[in-house]
């Protein structure tokens, strides 16, 4: 319970971080974090355990995925690549998970919870790093 707390509160660290300190594509990636998560906490709520959640929480990250991917495309900066790169290995281990259900459910779970705090602390670090980007970036 307290890992969950932890996360939640990350979470709306790093939301509230990208808002305050990002540009449009920080405070994008962090809201789609935020829906995803709560899209996620929704769906295993609400159908209980086992298949039906996996499909359910599997067609979430890859929305997110799309999501990730569209502001990585629309991005002239290196980090959405990352964010999108790494959800991709959140889909694929749903993709290994469909294709081999003997896969220990341990591994499955660790998959799927771990790649979420990289990606929030990329997000915070392009909002921390945005002024400094836009000094950069602009003409001389």
């Amino acid at each position: 319970m307290l890992r969950v707390a932890f996360f939640y509160l990350l979470l709306l660290a790093v939301v509230w971080l990208a808002f305050r300190r990002g540009d449009r594509e920080t405070r994008a990636a962090g809201l789609v974090a935020l829906t995803a998560t709560l899209l996620s906490a929704a769906s295993v709520r609400l159908l209980g355990g086992g298949q039906p959640v996996e499909a359910a929480v599997a067609m979430v990250d890859l929305a997110v995925l799309a999501l990730f991917v569209a502001i990585a495309l629309r991005s002239n900066r290196f980090w959405p690549l990352w964010v999108a790169g790494l959800q991709l290995t959140t889909v694929l281990a749903h993709l290994l998970r469909m294709l081999s259900p003997d896969l220990v459910y341990f591994a499955y779970q660790a998959a799927m919870r771990f790649w979420s705090y990289p990606i929030l602390f990329i997000i915070a670090a392009a909002a921390l790093r945005t002024r400094r980007y836009e000094v950069e970036a602009r003409p001389a």
